[in-house]
C-alpha cells in the first residue's frame, strides 16, 4: 500500500514513490547548531522520522540526507562571545542535538553533511548561476540571486510578488541583506568595530561565507542529484528558505529540483505561540528535568498528523505518558503471560471476535499511515485492538495464536511509533548528568532526583523483600516497602503473573 502524501508544490495529495523505481531520495532541512533544540524543532524531525519509518516498513528503500548548518551569523557572534572558534562552538550543540534525537527515537539519516565541509560545492553552484546571469556580485563583494531571472518564483508558497517593487524586501530572513528583491548567496567578509575579521573562506568568489539558502541546494544536489523525490521541513521554512532553494537550484541546473514537498505545521504551547517572552519555550532537556519522559514527548509530538497544528499542553503530556504506559503494559502482558493453545471448551481455534479485532487493527493502521501519515487514526486503531484483546484475556478466551498475531501488530506499530522499549530512566539519568555538568541541577524536579536515586536492582530487591514479607504475613513491612517505593516514584502493580513496577 503506497503512501499518499500531500505535496505543497501543487497543493494536492499524491502517491509518493521512488522516481527511479528503486530508492526514494529525500532531503530534510536539519538544525542550525547555535543552541539546544526546542520541541517545535523536534516535532518536525519526528514527523520526518515517521515518514522515513513508514516508507521502510512498506519495503521502500530510502536515501535520506539532512544537513547541519554549522556556520551563520548567530554561530559566529556567539562563538566570538564565548571566545572559541566556530567549529568548537557548533560541535557542542551539534552533539547535543543528536543526543536529543536519539533520546526521542529519531533514526539517523544516511547522510549528515555539514555546511562547512561543502564550501567548494556552494561556490561551484554560485558560479553556475553567474554563468546563467542568475547571480551577480554587489559592490561590497557579496553575491546575490537575481529573482527577476526566475519567472516561476513563488510557485511553492503561492505568494504574489507582482505588486512588490524593486527595493522592497521579500526575504524576511534575518540573515539576508536588502539588495532590491534579491537574496544573498555569498556574504563578503566583514571586519567588526573591534577590528576583528569574522570567520571567512578564501574562494574564487572572494573572501566570505555562504548565505543560508545556498547550503541546502548544494548539499541536496551533491548527494541526491539535480532532481530528487522529496524535500521536507517545517512550515516556517516554506518562505523564503525553500522558495529560494528552488529558485537557485533550478536556476543552476535548468531542471526541476524536488518533485514533492512536505511541510510540518507549527505547534502551540498551551494555546499560545511558543516564545521565551511568553515563558512557554521548552527544549527537550527542559522537559526531561521537569520529570517528563522522552517516550511520552515523542508520542505527544506525533499524536496529531503533521499537517495539523498541535497544541502542546502538560495535560496532554500526562495523557501521553499514560498512553505509553498502557501500551507497554499490554505488550508485556502478551509476552510474559501463559496462554493456552485452544479455548476452554476444547476447540483448537481462536475466538473469532478477537481474531477479527486484531486483523482490523492491522488493516486500519496501515491504511491510516498510507493516508497522508494520519498518525492519530493509526494509534486509535492500535488502542481499539488493545481494548479487545485485554477483554479476551480477562475473560479467558485469549489463545496463543491470537497473542502471536497481536504481538506482530504491536511490533509493526512500534516500527514507526517507537515507544515500546522502555529506556526512559536511562535517558533522564543522562539529562541529570548533563545538568550537573552545566550547573543546572537547580532546574531538576526534586521528585525526579528521588525517583532515579534507586537503581533497578535496588527496586527488585525491595520488591523481593515485600513478596517475602507477604508470604510470612508481615503485612506491615510489605506496606512499608510499597510506601517507600511510592515515595520515590515507583508504582507497583500486583497481577496473577507477578509484581510489575514502573517509574512515575
Amino acid at each position: 500500500m503506497a503512501i499518499e502524501l500531500f505535496n505543497t508544490l501543487g497543493g494536492q495529495v499524491e502517491t509518493l514513490v521512488p522516481s527511479d523505481g528503486a530508492v526514494l531520495r529525500m532531503y530534510a532541512c536539519g538544525p542550525t547548531v547555535y543552541d539546544y533544540g526546542h520541541i517545535g524543532n523536534f516535532r518536525t524531525f519526528i514527523h520526518v522520522d515517521v515518514l522515513r519509518r513508514a516508507l521502510k516498513q512498506q519495503g521502500v528503500a530510502v536515501k535520506h540526507v539532512m544537513n547541519v548548518t554549522d556556520v551563520d551569523d548567530k554561530i559566529i557572534q556567539r562563538a566570538a562571545a564565548a571566545g572559541v572558534g566556530i567549529g568548537v562552538f557548533s560541535a557542542r550543540f551539534e552533539n547535543a542535538f543528536f543526543e536529543d534525537m536519539e533520546a526521542l527515537g529519531v533514526e539517523r539519516p544516511e547522510f549528515l553533511p555539514r555546511a562547512t565541509e561543502n564550501i567548494p560545492e556552494m561556490v561551484s553552484l554560485i558560479e553556475r548561476l553567474a554563468a546563467r546571469q542568475a547571480a551577480y556580485q554587489a559592490e561590497d563583494g557579496s553575491w546575490y540571486f537575481r529573482i527577476a531571472s526566475d519567472p516561476g518564483y513563488g510557485k511553492l508558497s503561492q505568494k504574489d510578488f507582482d505588486g512588490i517593487e524593486d527595493g522592497a524586501r521579500v526575504d524576511v530572513d534575518e540573515y539576508e541583506k536588502d539588495a532590491a528583491r534579491d537574496f544573498a548567496l555569498w556574504k563578503a567578509v566583514k571586519t567588526g568595530a573591534d577590528g576583528v575579521r569574522e570567520h571567512a573562506w578564501e574562494t574564487a568568489l572572494g573572501a566570505g561565507r555562504p548565505g543560508w539558502h545556498i547550503e541546502c541546494s548544494a548539499m541536496a544536489t551533491k548527494y541526491l542529484g539535480d532532481n530528487f523525490d522529496l524535500h521536507a521541513g517545517g512550515e516556517d521554512l516554506m518562505f523564503p528558505h525553500h522558495e529560494n532553494e528552488i529558485a537557485q537550484s533550478e536556476g543552476a541546473s535548468g531542471k526541476p529540483f524536488a518533485r514533492h514537498w512536505m511541510h510540518v505545521r507549527f505547534l502551540l504551547v498551551e494555546g499560545k505561540k511558543m516564545s521565551k517572552s511568553e515563558g512557554n519555550f521548552y527544549t527537550l532537556r527542559d522537559l526531561l528535568l521537569k520529570g517528563h519522559r522522552a517516550s511520552a514527548i515523542r508520542f505527544l509530538l506525533m499524536s496529531v498528523p503533521y499537517r495539523h497544528q498541535l497544541n502542546f499542553t502538560f495535560d496532554g503530556l500526562t495523557e501521553s505518558t499514560n498512553a505509553v504506559d498502557r501500551l507497554r503494559t499490554f505488550h508485556r502482558r502478551l509476552k510474559e503471560g501463559q496462554w493456552p493453545e485452544g479455548l476452554s471448551n476444547g476447540m483448537t481455534g481462536s475466538d473469532a471476535d478477537v481474531a477479527a479485532a486484531i486483523a482490523t487493527a492491522r488493516q486500519k493502521y496501515d491504511a491510516a499511515l498510507s493516508n497522508d501519515l494520519n498518525t492519530a487514526e493509526a494509534r486509535a486503531a492500535i488502542f481499539d485492538m488493545v481494548r479487545a484483546v485485554n477483554v479476551a484475556a480477562d475473560q479467558g478466551t485469549l489463545v496463543k495464536r491470537d497473542v502471536q498475531a497481536a504481538l506482530a501488530v504491536m511490533e509493526r506499530f512500534d516500527g514507526v511509533f517507537a515507544v515500546l522499549v522502555d529506556n526512559d530512566a536511562e535517558i533522564t539519568r543522562q539529562a541529570l548528568e548533563w545538568a550537573e555538568r552545566e550547573g543546572r541541577m537547580g532546574e531538576a524536579s526534586p521528585e525526579l532526583v528521588a525517583t532515579l536515586s534507586l537503581t533497578d536492582e535496588a527496586i527488585e530487591a525491595l520488591i523481593a523483600e515485600r513478596t517475602q514479607a507477604k508470604k510470612t504475613r508481615n503485612f506491615a513491612r510489605a506496606d512499608a516497602v510499597r510506601n517507600e517505593l511510592l515515595a520515590k516514584g515507583i508504582l507497583l502493580e500486583d497481577s496473577k503473573d507477578g509484581v510489575r513496577w514502573k517509574r512515575k
